[in-house]
């Protein structure tokens, strides 16, 4: 697992709203995200760190081998970077970036579990 996927700390942590990966703001704002990035293009634009993440995320799973895990295929990351992941994400991205995904090709799902739509 590369450790720049990884949280440095566990105070402002965020998680991306496109796949769930876990890290301080700090770090999508330095790195981005390291599965979407080139999709929201996070990385040194704090306005779009704060609209596509959330700080209200429930559960953690920490992913290694992707395509191993069932649980990754369960909570349909098996195609991402090992790192920490949220099980479940509150909150949706902004509808001019889901039209824009929408234009790549890029399904979105909401990653919030917590109700059902």
């Amino acid at each position: 697992m590369a450790l720049e996927t990884v949280p440095k700390d566990l105070r402002r942590l965020r998680a991306c709203l496109l796949c769930s990966l876990i890290k301080t703001a700090d770090q999508f704002e330095i790195d981005g995200c390291d599965n979407c990035d080139k999709f929201l293009k996070m990385k040194n634009h704090r306005e779009m760190v704060e609209e596509c993440t959330s700080q209200n995320f429930d559960g953690m799973t920490a992913l290694m081998s992707p395509d191993d895990s069932w649980v990754a295929k369960w909570q349909r990351i098996n195609r991402c970077v090992p790192g920490v992941y949220a099980l479940s994400v509150s909150g949706k991205l902004p509808n001019s970036l889901v039209r824009d995904l929408r234009s790549k090709g890029v399904v979105y799902r909401q990653r919030d579990t917590s109700q059902k739509t």
